[in-house]
């Protein structure tokens, strides 16, 4: 095979990463001409030696010196020499798009839910260490391509951005159905994740979008159905609670108005009665001021035992309806049949 005299590389399109030159012949003076954005790798014996970088270089044992010494060249002439040399394309690649073929399983750390998320987005990536990158990824072959370098480290994306999603989730307390409100900071959190895995192997990882995270439909909508119970269920507790309140109140209005000398005693013991079968809304009102009418002006008084039997009663209709429970009840019960 003919001695090389000038080694260069003007590559078809960008999707390459690596190419091996096809001849090994070389001989020093021989020019090698390396591009931007491109470095030129020797190898000798499946070893990387020396990194050459953009521009125009003459072979001289002055500008491989680990070549130089491993091969014993003489110094002058046009030695010839057998070496590899491989052409390493070092422009970045931001538009490499990643998704998950299957759902990722988590928990909504706020519902405390099962869910199923899929994502997609962008990533991006370039070569930041030629020799290590050739050394550790492209062994024997002739060529590698963006798609090989995908191939190779999607799953490992993928992977870091499930364990990191479910993390950034619990730390941050947030459910799967805001998450899409956090995107830059998730897609900060995982780039972060990614970034030392792939120094191990001469890249670096310039960009990492999280572009949408999803749930399948009839998951979210069952997740959207659990929320709206839950609303629900606080809603009807804060209106038992706001409820309680209102009747316990009336218990201590009707307890000073039975205790008032200047209304008529007796009689208005018996709107207390009355008063605690309606404890909410406009008929206890009615009731009340009724039963208030008949104590100024008596006309059939009714037996103290008999007013004190309606009282009783009336407080056990509260304890059913769950308008009072059962410590204020057994009070009330105490406090009444006291009064006997």
């Amino acid at each position: 095979m003919a001695l090389i005299d000038r080694l260069k590389f003007d590559a078809p399109s960008d999707d390459w990463v690596v190419w091996k030159h096809p001849s090994e012949e070389l001989r020093l003076g021989a020019q090698v001409v390396v591009n931007e954005s491109q470095d030129a790798l020797f190898l000798k014996g499946g070893q990387a030696l020396d990194v050459l970088g953009p521009g125009t270089h003459t072979l001289a044992t002055g500008n491989i010196p680990l070549l130089s010494r491993l091969i014993n060249l003489p110094f002058g002439g046009k030695t010839p020499f057998t070496a590899e040399v491989w052409y390493v394309n070092k422009h970045a690649r931001r538009d490499l798009r990643w998704g998950t073929k299957t759902p990722i399983p988590l928990l909504d750390p706020i519902y405390n839910y099962p869910i199923n998320a899929r994502a997609y987005g962008r990533w991006g990536m370039r070569v930041q260490d030629a020799r290590l990158f050739v050394g550790q990824l492209v062994g024997t072959l002739k060529t590698y391509t963006t798609d090989q370098v995908y191939e190779h480290f999607i799953a490992l994306v993928i992977q870091n951005l499930s364990d990191r999603l479910a993390k950034y989730l619990v730390d941050q307390q947030v459910s799967i159905l805001q998450v899409n409100a956090k995107l830059n900071e998730l897609s900060a959190f995982v780039l972060e994740g990614i970034r030392a895995e792939f120094s191990r192997f001469g890249l670096e990882a310039i960009s990492f979008n999280v572009e949408s995270i999803s749930l399948p439909e009839a998951e979210q909508q069952r997740l959207q159905e659990i929320l709206g119970k839950r609303l629900e269920i606080d809603q009807i507790g804060q209106a038992r609670v706001g409820q309680a309140y209102v009747t316990m109140r009336s218990f201590d209005a009707l307890d000073k108005a039975a205790t008032n000398p200047g209304v008529g005693g007796t009689t208005l013991n018996a709107a207390l009665g009355l008063g605690l079968g309606a404890a909410a809304g406009v008929e206890a009102g009615k009731r009340l001021g009724e039963a208030i009418s008949q104590g100024v002006n008596p006309a059939n008084p009714a037996p103290a035992t008999d007013a004190l039997s309606a009282k009783l009663a009336k407080l056990k209709q509260l304890l059913d309806n769950g308008l009072i429970t059962q410590q204020d009840y057994d009070a009330k019960k105490a406090e009444l049949l006291k009064s006997m």
